[in-house]
C-alpha cells in the first residue's frame, strides 16, 4: 500500500488556473488517504499549492531542497519536515528515495529532468515504482508523442509506455496509487 508519493511540478506562479484547481485537488485527496507528500520545498507555483493543500487538509508534508535554492523558492517552512540539502543531486536522491510512487504535474525543465530521470531508472530495473503523468488538459500530449517518436525511431523500446502510466483525472491516480506496492535498489 502506498504511504508516500513524490510530486514533481512546476515553481512557477503562473501557469493556469487550471493546474493549480487539479494540484488542490489532488493534495486534499492525498491527505484525505493518508498519504503523505514529497516534493521539492518551496512555496511557490504548484509545489506550494499542492503543499498547502495537504497541510490544510490534515496531512503529512515532507519537503527537500537544496541550501542554494531555499531563498530563490522560498522555501516553505510551513509544512511537517523540510530538509534543507546541499546539492541538487542529493535532493533528488531523496525524492526518489523516500517515495512509493511518481506523480508528474505540469511544469518546466526541472520537472522534466525529474521525470526523464525517474523513467530511465525505471527502465534501468533500479525501481518498480508508478510514475504518473498527470496529464491535466493534455498537457503531457506532446512528450507522449515524442516518446512515441522515439520509439519509431527504434530508439527505445516499443513497450515504453509501460514504464509510466497517463492518468487524465485525479480518480486514476488515486486507483493506481491506494494499490501499488514499490522496490526501489541501491
Amino acid at each position: 500500500m502506498t504511504k508516500s508519493v513524490t510530486v514533481y511540478c512546476s515553481s512557477s506562479n503562473n501557469s493556469p488556473k487550471e493546474y493549480f484547481d487539479a494540484a488542490t485537488e489532488l493534495g486534499k485527496g492525498l491527505a484525505e488517504r493518508d498519504i503523505s507528500l514529497i516534493f521539492g520545498g518551496g512555496n511557490v507555483g504548484l509545489m506550494g499549492c499542492i503543499a498547502n493543500a495537504v497541510m490544510q487538509s490534515g496531512g503529512t508534508v515532507r519537503g527537500i531542497i537544496p541550501r542554494f535554492l531555499e531563498e530563490k523558492e522560498i522555501a516553505h517552512y510551513g509544512i511537517t519536515e523540510l530538509h534543507i540539502v546541499e546539492t541538487m543531486h542529493e535532493r533528488k536522491m531523496k525524492l526518489a528515495g523516500w517515495a512509493d510512487a511518481f506523480i508528474v504535474l505540469p511544469g518546466g525543465f526541472g520537472t522534466l529532468d525529474e521525470l526523464i530521470e525517474v523513467i530511465t531508472w525505471r527502465q534501468l530495473g533500479h525501481h518498480e515504482k508508478p510514475i504518473l503523468l498527470f496529464n491535466i488538459d493534455g498537457f503531457w500530449n506532446p512528450l507522449i508523442s515524442f516518446f512515441d517518436k522515439l520509439a519509431d525511431s527504434q530508439l527505445v523500446k516499443p513497450d515504453h509506455h509501460k514504464l509510466y502510466k497517463v492518468c487524465n483525472r485525479v480518480d486514476e491516480i488515486y486507483e493506481v496509487v491506494s494499490t501499488c506496492g514499490t522496490r526501489w535498489t541501491e
